[in-house]
């Protein structure tokens, strides 16, 4: 018994030793591993570490010229979302200027603002914006709406002191129930607090995935397929060739993931809530999917040594939309809801977000925890039996 366990230990070591060479000889997956995994995260972060437009420049067409125009001009110049640069006469004016890219948003008072409010009818504010980018609406409207709210205030107390009603009880009449707005898991409303978490997982399993059908897809294009099963195991059970591989993978990319999704982040300030304990266990099974996942169709269609580029190019936005960040996945058809989990990065990014965005344990990401360990098992035995296939139809 015992004598067994050391055999099978010894061909997992032999198979994991010969797998690490051959990662270590090709340089493109040493690119793939360990460039790109180092370089894409600074990147990211780089591009988008100011979180949120602040001071977007605007155009603001008053027509009115009235007390109440100028009030909103000075509140909406006031807001830390959009500064007034430029005050035009006209709106063509202001067209020129949005289309010139001088400003990202025109703001419009017609004629009759001031006189509307006057006469306590509804008064309209016209907004137009550069879609060039959703940031710049986002900031448009944002900012404008806080005004609108904020002079909405201010007109009602504006009544209440015309019919007698001042001070504390005018505050009463006009919010009677006070709020404030909170951002849960993302206090700046920043774009890279919200998106390069699940970014970064992605880029975990895109590179993982692409690298190992590089050494597969070299294996088949030369012939050498049956070289990932060494000579001495091909007649006997497999299973220890399958295993050895994923130990190669799982050690090597480990440390990579511990380094772009627990150490990166804190290097540059995004919230990182979760334990490293937590993240640690959650990562072990998306890694393990991965791999196997990337072994299984490596083995059967990677028949050269970059097919999988375009494959891996094609499917990195369709991963990233069928994560549920960009679209949710309560909207989404059952077909494209049940596709998404083939994949280990639908439930790795729903977890990991959840985990290191908003603090959440690893028994609060269960189904997402289980459902890779379901992953894992079923990839394991498809790679497994696709050694076999390779074993069989390919001497």
């Amino acid at each position: 018994m015992l004598k067994s366990i050391a055999s099978n230990l010894h061909d997992i070591w032999d198979v994991l030793s010969a797998e690490v060479r051959r990662v270590f000889s090709d340089k493109t997956t040493l690119v793939i591993f360990f460039l790109a995994t180092v370089v894409y995260p600074p990147l990211y972060f780089y591009i988008y570490h100011l979180e949120a437009l602040h001071e977007m420049p605007v155009a603001v067409v008053d027509l009115s010229r009235s007390d109440a125009s100028k009030r909103f001009v000075h509140k909406l110049d006031a807001t830390p979302e959009l500064t007034v640069a430029c005050r035009c006469t006209t709106l063509p004016e202001a067209e020129r200027l949005l289309a010139d890219h001088t400003v990202k948003a025109i703001f419009l008072l017609p004629h009759d603002y001031g006189s509307a409010l006057a006469q306590n009818q509804t008064a309209h504010v016209t907004c137009f914006s550069d879609i060039s980018s959703f940031l710049y609406y986002k900031n448009a409207l944002l900012g404008g709406s806080n005004v609108l709210l904020d002079e909405m205030h201010t007109i009602e107390l504006h009544h209440q002191s015309t019919e007698g009603i001042t001070g504390q009880q005018a505050e009463v009449q006009v919010q009677p129930v006070a709020y404030d707005d909170v951002k849960l898991f993302n206090p700046t409303g920043g774009y890279a607090s919200y998106f390069i978490p699940a970014l970064l997982l992605l880029v975990v399993h895109q590179t993982l995935f692409f690298g190992i059908c590089v050494l597969c897809g070299d294996a088949n294009e030369n012939r050498r397929a049956l070289h990932l099963i060494p000579a001495r195991l091909r007649g006997r059970s497999i299973y220890r060739v399958t295993l050895g591989r994923l130990l190669c993978f799982l050690l090597i990319y480990i440390p990579i993931s511990l380094f772009d999704l627990w150490i990166m982040p804190r290097i540059f300030g995004l919230p990182q809530l979760g334990s490293a304990v937590d993240i640690i266990l959650f990562l072990l099974p998306f890694i393990l999917a991965t791999t196997c996942f990337a072994m299984t169709f490596g083995n059967l269609f990677s028949r050269q040594r970059m097919s999988t580029l375009l494959c891996c190019l094609f499917f990195s936005v369709i991963l990233f939309f069928l994560s549920g960040l960009v679209w949710p996945q309560s909207n989404m058809p059952p077909f494209w809801l049940a596709f998404s989990y083939l994949f280990p990065s639908t439930p790795g990014i729903e977890g990991f977000v959840r985990i290191s965005s908003m603090g959440a344990t690893l028994s609060e990401v269960r189904g997402e925890y289980l459902a890779l360990w379901v992953q894992s098992t079923v990839y394991f035995i498809t790679s497994y039996l696709s050694l076999r296939f390779i074993k069989r139809y390919r001497k």
